[in-house]
């Protein structure tokens, strides 16, 4: 067999092919850095379903607090992501009021804080005042304090309940309160959680309300999200609307009937003296508008029915 001579333009090409190779398969350039002290156990479509499912949790939160405060409570969703639960503990004030939540029949504790911002000044309506702090008070609550907060705290487990309820039954339950973030010991510091943080506005006064949910149980509960928040309702059974109508029945509503007519100026208006004509520019034939709570619904006629006064309707506006 005859020996098999390469030129030098082969030798070049063999070497050129191996530089080049080498390049482009180095795993090492594809590698992708990794934390593992924070895993990624929550997907994103599930982290959009807790935050719409914190969302109805927020506007219920508002309207059960407006009634039990007896003032304006707005209550913002401002935002939901996964935290090691060192670093939640880490973004929370100290001190602080924190509750620990139990959560039948899943075991684990999630944690609800509120920020001594927004409880003094709670603190201070629930015992009669108006609910400004003129100073910024920085220490802890006293167990008395505690005690006067509970059917805040009664209020706030109810709606997270109700809100959870779409996904699971989950028996929320108050099982301890700290004050010092560092004294929770519930979770691992590299234990993943999900920090919901919340923005609650008191007139004037306002706070921050955060949630830690362990992502354990969001992972154990991936299928009921799954079916939750997937199937879309395309019509209303009759039981629904039926439970609709019976929540409105006992509700009030405000009619006016009212003659929109010309308008004129307050100078105008001082300047009448006795005698003056004042022109309506109302034909005696045309239709009266009836609001209902400020807005235009009916027109029709006033009659009379026995001896008091009534409107017939003759018209249903639908649009305006």
């Amino acid at each position: 067999m005859a020996d098999l001579v390469l030129s030098q333009q082969q030798i070049d090409n063999v070497f050129k092919n191996l530089r080049e190779t080498s390049v482009h398969e180095d795993p090492s350039k594809k590698a992708q850095p990794y934390d593992f002290r924070r895993p990624d156990r929550i997907a994103k479509d599930q982290l959009r379903a807790i935050h719409q499912l914190h969302e109805n949790f927020a506007r219920n939160l508002a309207s059960s607090l407006s009634g039990y405060l007896r003032a304006y409570v707005a209550v913002n969703l401002v935002s939901v992501e996964q935290l090691s639960f060192l670093e939640f503990t880490q973004c929370l004030p100290s001190p602080t009021s924190l509750i620990a939540l139990g959560m039948k029949p899943y075991d684990g504790n999630a944690v609800l804080e509120i920020n001594p911002s927004l409880v003094f000044p709670i603190l201070e309506m629930l015992l009669g005042g108006t609910g400004k702090v003129t100073t910024k008070l920085t220490r802890e609550i006293t167990e008395i304090e505690q005690s006067i907060l509970e059917g805040l705290l009664r209020i706030i487990i109810h709606d997270l309940h109700g809100a959870w309820g779409a996904v699971a039954h989950i028996d929320f339950s108050i099982e301890s309160h700290e004050t010092e973030p560092q004294l929770l010991q519930f979770l691992a510091p590299n234990e993943a959680v999900v920090a919901i943080s919340m923005e609650v506005r008191i007139g004037d006064t306002s706070g921050m309300m955060n949630i830690g949910v362990p992502s354990i149980l969001i992972k154990m509960l991936r299928q009921k999200f799954d079916q939750q928040w997937s199937v879309r309702k395309t019509q209303a059974t009759e039981e629904e609307h039926a439970r609709v109508l019976r929540l409105l029945r006992p509700g009030l509503v405000h009619l006016d009937a009212r003659l929109e007519g010309p308008r004129m100026g307050v100078e105008t208006l001082l300047e009448m003296q006795d005698g003056d004509v004042l022109a309506f520019d109302y034909p005696v034939e045309r239709a009266i508008d009836i609001t209902v709570n400020g807005s235009l619904k009916y027109k029709g006629e006033i009659i009379v029915s026995g001896r008091k006064r009534a409107f017939e309707v003759q018209q249903l506006v639908l649009e305006r």
